[in-house]
This record gives C-alpha cells, structure tokens and sequence, in this order.
C-alpha cells in the first residue's frame, strides 16, 4: 500500500451520533472503562452568579498584580478579598 502524507478529505464522510454512541458503547464493554465526558463541565450555577462590576483602575491594578504574585486569576483575588470582608 502506498504511503501518504496527507489524508484525501473529499473521500471521507461524517460520522453519525448513533455510530459514535455505538463505538463509545464497544470501547466501554471491551475494556470495562467508563470513558470520560468531553467538552466544557457545566457550571455551578448554585456557587457563583455571574456579576458585572465597575473597578477603580488601580483596584484592577492591584488585583492582577496580586494574582500574578500568586499565580492565580484576578477574579480570584477579588472574590478572596470581598469573601474576608464579607465574614
């Protein structure tokens, strides 16, 4: 068979959901492996609610520069500091 770099896309066709279902299905009971959900996990709606606030440049300033220190995101550091003021 001869070797090929790059695969022929006008050949090809789409796999339908009950094909992808029934692989999903043949792998699950070959190996005994529950396969992983893909795509984005849902969000906990009942731990944060989106908000849209204004901040003071320097109150933005600070926080990134505090996440960047830490290493962890802006929004972060704003919500550890309201959580503190807040108990």
């Amino acid at each position: 068979m001869k070797k090929t770099r790059e695969f022929d896309f006008s050949r090809a066709r789409r796999v339908a959901p009950e094909e992808t279902a029934m692989f999903k299905k043949a792998i699950e009971e070959t190996f005994h492996l529950k396969r992983p959900a893909r795509g984005r996990p849902p969000k906990g709606r009942d731990k944060y609610r989106d908000v849209h606030i204004r901040l003071h440049p320097k109150a933005l300033e600070w926080a990134r520069s505090q996440a960047k220190l830490r290493g962890i995101g802006y929004q972060t550091i704003i919500n550890q500091t309201l959580m503190r003021h807040a108990a």
